[in-house]
């Protein structure tokens, strides 16, 4: 049975005001599984092209805090306590910060494991 998602890309964002961003997660919430799920990957290459000060650490621990969070682990904090939708709803809310989610975008899958593996690999892997 198909049941309806939701996710959005998490972008590394090193200057705001420059607008210019790469892809390096997707948060992806399914509520008929009750799944919440997040994969995340920096790429070094791209954060020296856009920022070759900042440090890869920094913007890896802050993607890792948001896998923390949506599998609800003690240490992603006081927001990882919340219900899965409540979590994903937190986690794709507009911010103007280092990392910021995309629009959210909806679709229809049977596993929403597999389904993450595959928007992963097509947005944040594959570079589009």
């Amino acid at each position: 049975m198909r049941n309806s998602f939701d996710y959005a890309v998490l972008r590394v964002v090193p200057f705001t005001e420059r607008e210019e961003f790469f892809n390096a997660g997707v948060v992806l919430f399914c509520a008929e599984q009750r799944y919440l799920g997040a994969k995340v990957r920096v790429d070094a290459s791209k954060l020296s092209a856009l920022a070759p000060d900042l440090k890869m650490e920094e913007v890896q621990q802050r993607l890792d805090a948001i896998v923390k969070i949506c599998s609800g682990e003690p240490e992603g904090g006081p927001i990882a306590q919340l219900s899965p939708s409540a979590r994903f709803h937190w986690l794709v809310a507009p911010r103007s910060t280092l990392i910021q989610p995309s629009a959210v975008h909806s679709g229809l899958c049977e596993d929403p494991a597999r389904e993450l593996e595959r928007v992963f690999r097509e947005m944040v892997v594959s570079g589009r």
